[in-house]
C-alpha cells in the first residue's frame, strides 16, 4: 500500500467539473447532469479495498444522508484486474448491503474521468457549486482532520465547508490534501 496526499494542481478553483457518463453500482448510468437539480457536488475518488477510503465510507454516507442539496458521487478508478476487491461486483455487493449509501456509486473502468480530475488517491473529495448549471470547483481536499484510518476525526472539514456553501458565503479555504492509497493505475 502506498499513501499519498492529493495534489493542489488538479482542478483549479472556478474551472467546471470534467464530464463523464459512467456505469453506477445501481445498474444506472450517471454524467454531470443527472445531479443539475442540486445545489453542490462532492465528487470523491475512492475505492472498496483501500483502508483510508474505506475509513471514509461512514463519513460520505453521513453526507448524503443529511444533505438534500448536495449528490454525493464516489468514483472508483482502479485497475480491478490487479485488485480484484475493487472490481465492479464488490462495488455492487457494498451498495446492497448498505455499506455505501451515497447518491450514486460509479466505476471508471478507462480511468479516463479521473485523470480529467488530476486524482491521485482514495479518497480524492471535490467538491462543486451548481453555477447556472455548470459546476464550478470551490474546494478540493479532505473531508476531516483524521488523515489516518485509524484515527478519530476533531474537525469536519468537509462538512463545515457545505454548510457555508449552502449558506452563500464564499469558500475561500486553503487546500487541504486528503490522503489514501495511491490509484491504481493500470500499465
Amino acid at each position: 500500500m502506498v499513501a499519498l496526499d492529493s495534489e493542489d494542481d488538479a482542478i483549479a478553483r472556478g474551472e467546471s467539473a470534467p464530464d463523464f457518463e459512467l456505469p453506477a453500482a445501481s445498474d444506472e448510468s450517471y454524467s454531470l447532469a443527472d445531479f443539475a437539480d442540486r445545489d453542490a457536488l462532492l465528487v470523491v475518488f475512492t475505492c472498496n479495498h483501500c483502508p483510508y477510503a474505506k475509513a471514509k465510507f461512514d463519513e460520505l454516507n453521513h453526507i448524503a444522508e443529511t444533505y438534500d442539496d448536495v449528490a454525493v458521487v464516489g468514483i472508483n478508478p482502479n485497475d480491478a484486474e490487479e485488485y480484484p476487491d475493487d472490481s465492479f461486483e464488490r462495488m455492487q455487493e457494498l451498495v446492497a448491503d448498505g455499506t455505501i449509501e451515497y447518491d450514486a456509486y460509479l466505476r471508471d473502468e478507462s480511468q479516463a474521468v479521473a485523470e480529467a480530475y488530476g486524482a491521485v488517491c482514495t479518497p480524492d473529495p471535490f467538491l462543486f457549486e451548481n453555477a447556472d448549471g455548470e459546476f464550478e470547483l470551490v474546494y478540493h481536499g479532505r473531508l476531516d482532520d483524521a488523515t489516518n484510518p485509524d484515527e478519530e476525526p476533531t474537525e469536519m472539514e468537509m462538512r463545515d465547508i457545505i454548510d457555508r456553501l449552502l449558506a452563500g458565503e464564499e469558500i475561500d479555504d486553503e487546500f487541504r490534501p486528503s490522503r489514501g492509497c495511491s490509484i491504481k493505475w493500470r500499465d
